[in-house]
């Protein structure tokens, strides 16, 4: 049961021990294995939804590679043998799997005699929109908005960070490319509006400051960066830096 005493704390004595009472974030590595909490951790986990382009295709999407099963399996339904194909590393999670082949995405394709030869300059950009771009090279770009800004907008709103775009190769979506189309096409295949690409992220850096950074500007992130001592170090510092921010507490008797 509470009580209440006469005696105060002073605030500053509050601020020199907060070094030694900050708390750490809960991960999941702290889960006592075997427990109901494992379960509960496991049960309120979030699904994510993550969507891979490879820009040129793959061996398996040319004729050869589908008669001989280079990327698909042979057989449909729930026994499919993936040892002859290409998703053999994925044998172990056979039962979460859901294969879809033997499709078609149309809207890359040309629909005028204008646009025959600019498949690749479509591609991307209709992968998860699956409508067809506007020919043009300058800034009346216009496509879809893709399934994954449609899924963050519905399941994305309780992180941070509802979507995120990466990158393993440059991209410059400035200008035009060929046949007529804006490099935008070719280098953007999230879209949150038929007119707003997203543009992708290929720094390791710049996504590491994005998801775990502190400071809000260049120099602050920069000194951040620089510092070799551990977050419990830095968080000294930050306790530091409010006990020369707060103002002195009148004391009244």
């Amino acid at each position: 049961m509470p009580f209440i005493t006469r005696k105060a704390i002073p605030r500053r004595t509050v601020l020199k021990t907060m070094g030694a009472t900050v708390a750490l974030p809960f991960l999941d590595a702290m889960v006592p294995a075997a427990t109901s909490f494992a379960g509960g951790a496991e049960a309120s986990a979030r699904t994510r939804l993550v969507a891979m382009e490879m820009v040129h295709g793959s061996a398996g999407s040319t004729q050869f590679g589908v008669k001989e099963h280079l990327w698909s399996p042979a057989a449909v339904g729930s026994n499919f043998d993936l040892s002859p194909t290409s998703l053999k590393p994925l044998e172990p999670y056979r039962d979460y799997l859901t294969i879809v082949s033997n499709t078609m995405n149309h809207p890359a394709e040309a629909w005028s005699a204008p646009e025959i030869g600019g498949d690749h300059f479509r591609s991307s950009a209709t992968f998860l929109t699956q409508a067809h771009p506007r020919q043009t090279e300058g800034s009346d770009i216009q496509v879809g908005m893709s399934l994954d800004q449609v899924y963050a907008k519905a399941h994305g709103q309780t992180t941070p960070i509802p979507s995120l775009q990466l990158c393993i190769e440059p991209i410059d979506m400035a200008g035009g490319c060929d046949y007529g189309y804006a490099c935008v096409y070719t280098d953007a295949i999230s879209w949150a509006s038929p007119t707003e690409p997203l543009p992708a992220i290929r720094d390791p850096r710049a996504v590491f400051n994005l998801l775990f950074g502190v400071g809000g500007t260049p120099q602050e992130r920069q000194a951040r960066r620089k510092e070799a001592a551990s977050i419990l170090d830095w968080l000294t510092g930050t306790i530091a830096g409010m006990r020369q921010q707060l103002a002195p507490i009148p004391h009244w008797t």
